[in-house]
């Protein structure tokens, strides 16, 4: 597959399940905002999150570039695995076109490498 590693730094926060949808979370990078019934996910770039947010900071996120049906199979699973089974974590966002993977800043340089060993390419964003 083809990714796009996006230049921001990104924040994944929780807030409160009633919170009001944040208007500061930008328009450049990714921007995802997840009501669930018991908290509001909010990943946005780092830059944009007010001073005293408590999150997890430090994300870098690849945009799947390959465009596939909403119901084909193996798609987000592709560029999963072998980020997992390397031990890495990977926070996945999808949206109606694509898949947005996030692995922590510390570990871009080897999340790279081990996708290119399994045969995606990536662009810089």
């Amino acid at each position: 597959m083809a990714l796009v590693l996006l230049p921001q730094d990104h924040a994944i926060l929780r807030l409160p399940a009633d919170a009001p949808l944040p208007d500061w979370t930008g328009s450049d990078g990714c921007v995802s905002l997840t009501r669930a019934p018991d908290e509001l996910s909010v990943v946005c770039p780092s830059g944009a999150v007010p001073e005293g947010t408590e999150g997890s900071f430090g994300w870098r996120a690849f945009r799947v570039e390959t465009l596939a049906g909403l119901d084909e199979p193996g798609v987000v699973l592709a560029a999963v695995m072998p980020l997992s089974q390397a031990g890495l974590g990977v926070f996945v966002i999808s949206t109606y076109l694509r898949d947005y993977l996030l692995v922590s800043g510390a570990q871009l340089e080897r999340a790279r490498t081990l996708l290119v060993a399994a045969g995606h390419r990536i662009a810089q964003g």
